[in-house]
């Protein structure tokens, strides 16, 4: 009954010549997770033509996109170099939080973009009266705080549990799920207070987003050219595109049952959910969006007039 002080993460075990590749692999995609999210900001900041709602939301998500990741892989690939590594319980409970922040952000933001482009394509005349920069900074906000606050509902109860049984979380970081395991006090209440969140978190967005998009879909509908339909479906893809693979990634970790899974399955499924979704996102909106690629172009073309200059 002596208390934990510290956990030890065993995060993916293997070879040595496995974990240096997941090691390097890792590293490229953090490297190039920052760097591409750390872009979109830079040109949704500096570009005039990207001064509009849509692309500064999207410059929110990649902000969460960059705390996600951080939070994750600079430790894992830690635990990586040295075939699992410690964690004090201030630190393990500090990565929880943030992470929880990040992902409960990014559940209201994508709904707020996907209330974005309803008003976008269902009410158009009215749309630069109704998503005002005022209005949008204030829905960014609440999403940020409200990303803040309710994650603290069950991490500061799970903080209180006992961990009596051996400090050893199968996992590489610290997630609610293998904390419960690890605990020997009753987690009821923690699993309470997770599905109490959840509704506001998970099952009311959902509904926001299916009602919003059916309403985009019934307004395309109405469009009498084919072209019109697809350049204003081209509009929204990619929210829509982020909206599936996000939602895909959490209902594969925490809904899916995995009791059947192996721990290595489940460690590569929430790899997918912390690494794959913030990796993709810039790739969907620059790839698929011309004002990006036309700004990335300006960007780049007045980086080389710069060093020639010089």
């Amino acid at each position: 009954m002596t208390m934990v002080t510290e956990f030890l993460l065993l995060g993916f075990q293997g070879g040595q010549i496995l974990r240096i590749f997941m090691f390097c692999l890792l590293l490229v995609v953090y490297c190039e997770t920052v760097c591409g999210n750390l872009l979109i900001i830079t040109l949704v900041s500096t570009t005039r033509n990207l001064h509009t709602p849509m692309y500064f939301f999207i410059s929110q998500l990649s902000v969460s996109d960059i705390l996600l990741i951080t939070d994750i892989v600079p430790n894992l690939l830690y635990i990586l170099l040295n075939n699992g590594a410690s964690i004090s319980f201030n630190n393990c409970f500090t990565q929880l939080y943030l992470f929880g922040v990040s992902e409960i952000f990014e559940c209201f933001l994508l709904t707020v973009m996907s209330y974005d482009r309803y008003v976008a394509i269902c009410n158009p005349l009215r749309y630069t009266s109704i998503m005002t920069s005022e209005y949008c900074v204030i829905l960014v906000f609440i999403c940020w705080l409200f990303g803040f606050t309710l994650v603290l509902i069950y991490v500061v109860t799970t903080s209180t549990l006992r961990f009596c049984k051996p400090n050893i979380l199968d996992h590489f970081f610290c997630d609610y799920i293998p904390l419960l395991e690890n605990s020997c006090s009753d987690t009821l209440i923690v699993k309470i207070e997770v599905g109490f969140v959840s509704i506001p978190v998970v099952i009311m967005p959902i509904i926001i987003i299916i009602a919003s998009y059916t309403n985009i879909i019934v307004t395309i509908l109405r469009i009498p050219s084919s072209s019109g339909r697809q350049k204003t479906f081209s509009t929204c893809s990619s929210h829509l595109i982020v909206v599936s693979i996000y939602y895909w990634t959490l209902f594969s970790v925490y809904v899916v049952p995995t009791k059947g899974l192996s721990s290595n399955t489940n460690k590569v499924l929430s790899l997918l959910y912390t690494m794959f979704t913030p990796v993709i996102n810039p790739f969907i909106y620059s790839l698929r969006n011309k004002d990006i690629m036309k700004a990335l172009k300006l960007f780049f073309l007045r980086g080389n007039k710069m060093i020639d200059f010089d």
